[in-house]
């Protein structure tokens, strides 16, 4: 029977619930209706008293997380989407994440952030937001690619002492299955080699890592072998797997679904061209989202997107020089 991404989510928060009393989850509706994408489905009655719903207010879902963190528990707080987050961002940013340098007290809430595009979704639904916490020390940020990844990378979330914000791309919710769920992981703040190669490493991470996937696929049958690194954690970023990658095939083509201007992808490049310049045959080249909120329309919406046509069009640009 397989399992889906989403459905990884919630089998991960259902054994936190069930293996450790101090875990909880607090957000939006995510009592008996179970969520708005269902990642919470029937935890309520298996769980009764904790899996709450919360007030239309993330600023308050974030600062009662801090204060149960404070408390000696461990929330599990649902935002609707990611986009709504930045109503808890002082909260997030100004509170949690500094709460162990300023205390020596622990902050271990988990922030899930349903995020990334989805047809017809539009710019208030649609954003990455891993870049803008990324910024902020003190706070770990995930983005699993895989059904294994979205259900061992939650449950290490939940166990950390540290504030993860936790992005899971929405896309991937229903569309991505595995045969059943891990009994290992990769340990946090270690990337994945998702294909091996010889020709051109691509960095990606989230829902970008099957568009990298898929060009390496058809590239193959151009006689180019590509590389692929799946980041899994941006916050803190595996730079030793990256250059290791980079200084078997010469070139770097990082990816992102966020906007271009600073980001995952551009530290991914900053890097590589700090500690392994020598190693590289061609420029570094990243490939973001355009710089415009996310449009509405479905064709919109994949030009605005890197897709696996506009990855192969910039990797065989790279390949030839």
């Amino acid at each position: 029977m397989s399992v889906t991404y989403l459905e990884a989510i919630r089998e991960a928060q259902a054994r936190a619930l069930a293996e450790d009393s101090r875990v909880f989850i607090y957000g939006q509706d995510v009592g008996a209706f179970g969520g708005a994408f269902k990642a919470t489905k029937n935890l309520a009655r298996e769980f009764p008293g904790r899996v709450m719903d919360a007030p239309i207010s993330e600023d308050a879902i974030v600062g009662l997380g801090v204060g149960a963190a404070l408390e000696g528990l461990r929330p599990i707080l649902e935002m609707q989407f990611a986009d709504f987050s930045t109503v808890g961002f002082n909260q997030i940013v100004n509170q949690a994440a500094t709460l162990f340098w300023r205390t020596g007290v622990p902050c271990p809430i988990t922030i899930r952030l349903p995020c990334g595009g989805t047809s017809g979704s539009g710019p208030f639904h649609s954003q990455n937001l891993e870049t803008i916490y990324s910024h902020y020390p003190g706070l770990v940020v995930m983005a699993p690619a895989t059904v294994e990844d979205a259900y061992s990378m939650l449950l290490a979330a939940i166990a950390i002492d540290d504030p993860v914000i936790f992005c899971e791309h929405k896309l991937l919710y229903y569309h991505l299955k595995a045969e059943s769920l891990p009994a290992e992981a990769l340990p946090v703040g270690k990337a994945r080699l998702a294909r091996e190669g010889r020709d051109l490493t691509i960095v990606a991470y989230s829902a970008m890592v099957h568009e990298a996937l898929a060009v390496a696929a058809q590239l193959a049958t151009e006689d180019v072998e590509v590389e692929v690194v799946d980041l899994r954690t941006v916050k803190p970023l595996d730079t030793d797997t990256v250059i290791a990658s980079v200084a078997r095939t010469g070139r770097l083509l990082a990816v992102g679904e966020s906007w271009p201007w600073g980001g995952v992808t551009a530290e991914v490049v900053s890097r590589v061209a700090a500690e392994g310049f020598n190693l590289l045959d061609a420029p570094p080249v990243r490939l973001n989202s355009r710089d415009t909120p996310v449009p509405f329309h479905p064709s919109l919406w994949k030009a605005h997107r890197p897709t696996a046509e506009s990855i192969a069009n910039a990797a065989r640009k790279l390949l030839r020089q």
